[in-house]
């Protein structure tokens, strides 16, 4: 099955990126105006969003191709469109072996630099030690100080819901060897190195941000899907945290609303519990203006352009 294909078709509902099949090895991402949180897609347009996020996307792969990191981007079509290099998914981990070519890493690559999100929960709840990530033992970190090195985590990518992995874990579902491991953590630590660079110059701290990988025919690693967006990356204002504060600058501020109504709460609670998920309510129109506003402006302090 081609990567986004067959049941993940580009007219899927509620996606926030459709995907066309151009030819047998070429695909193309138009980037709608949806968004989601918490892996579930909010009933809800964000005028723009679509061409900012290509935007943003296609910077940064330009950037790693002249660093020399391989990429699926082919080209950029329109505002909002981008084409790509096609590979397989196989959603069957038995049948993914170190030999296996053209194919989606089923993984995502969490790389965190400051304490924030899912991980400064985890370590007020006692489910990570401040040493796991780099502090000395009786440290107690506080929300928004950055760890002394990057924190990378593995999850699933195929799955319905995410889950983080162990090391041996990915090894094992993935197909990759441990070398291919660290060279993808490289790529990663790279990546970011030239990403912090890039936004601290214009008033920005890169705080976290996932990323997506696949091998070619070839069994060369591409970094795919995107990333170093707004939505994929989390962005605070640099000015604002040198003065002790913390300005968030990605949609962070929608997954906040959405705590303060309390559907967070109650779908993580089903989820949990094995339950129905609870619809996600629309947004309300104050927060819609909000986010389109907030997708033009970070555009800029992200690419410059």
């Amino acid at each position: 099955m081609s990567i986004y294909g067959g049941d993940m078709a580009s007219q899927r509902s509620g996606s926030v990126k459709e995907i066309v099949s151009i030819d047998d090895e070429t695909l193309e991402f138009a980037f709608s105006d949806r968004i989601s949180v918490f892996d579930m897609p909010i009933p809800s347009i964000i005028p723009g969003k679509g061409a900012t996020l290509c935007a943003e996307g296609v910077f940064w792969f330009r950037r790693a191709e002249k660093m020399g990191i391989h990429t699926h981007f082919i080209e950029q079509t329109a505002p909002n469109r981008m084409r790509v290099k096609k590979v397989d998914i196989i959603r069957d981990y038995d049948a993914i072996t170190p030999e296996t070519t053209s194919y989606l890493i089923p993984l995502e690559f969490i790389a965190r630099h400051y304490v924030a999100g899912s991980l400064h929960d985890r370590l007020q709840k006692g489910k990570i030690a401040p040493e796991e990530v780099g502090f000395p033992a009786g440290h107690i970190p506080s929300y928004g100080e950055r760890l002394p090195m990057p924190y990378i985590e593995t999850s699933t990518k195929l799955e319905r819901v995410d889950r983080l992995l162990d090391e041996k874990e990915a090894l094992a579902i993935s197909g990759l060897t441990p070398s291919e491991y660290d060279s993808i953590i490289n790529i990663i630590l790279d990546i970011d190195r030239d990403i912090e660079a890039q936004v601290s110059s214009r008033g920005l701290i890169h705080v976290d941000g996932k990323k997506e990988f696949a091998f070619d025919e070839d069994r060369n690693i591409m970094v795919i899907d995107v990333y170093g967006t707004a939505d994929e990356d989390r962005f605070w204002d640099k000015a604002a945290w040198e003065r002790g504060s913390i300005v968030e600058l990605s949609k962070e501020f929608v997954r906040k609303y959405y705590e303060s109504i309390g559907y967070k709460t109650a779908l993580y609670g089903a989820r949990e519990r094995g339950e129905t998920e609870p619809e996600i309510p629309p947004l309300p129109p104050d927060i819609i203006a909000k986010a389109a506003q907030f997708y033009q402006d970070i555009k800029y302090k992200i690419t410059g352009e």
